[in-house]
């Protein structure tokens, strides 16, 4: 079983929601690190769903500001998803950390 760390990049995501990660059907992998980026110049608010299920809903981020949205380690499963929307049209950038196992 190989042990991999990755990162994972989505610039300027905007209204519609955006797969930023998927795991690959035959895999696990444990989510490290989601942070999110206000690229504009006013606040903005983010939603992060991990396979239709929030992991955070509507959180205000400041112009020009971040925001990591975990405290602790997620598993994830096969073919699990990580889909992030933005109140603002392409005004957040996406960096997910992961250690995936297969």
């Amino acid at each position: 079983m190989a042990n991999t760390f990755k990162n994972y990049r989505r610039n300027a995501v905007g209204t519609a929601s955006e797969v930023a990660y998927v795991v690959a059907s035959n895999a696990t992998a444990i989510l490290i690190g989601v942070n999110l980026s206000n690229t504009t110049a006013n606040q903005i608010t983010v939603s992060v769903q991990l396979s239709g299920t929030h992991l955070v809903k509507d959180a205000p981020v400041p112009a020009g500001g971040a925001l990591s949205i975990l405290d602790g380690k997620i598993v994830l499963e096969g073919e699990d998803s990580l889909s992030i929307t933005s109140s603002a049209a392409s005004s957040c950038d996406v960096l997910i950390s992961a250690l995936e196992l297969t």
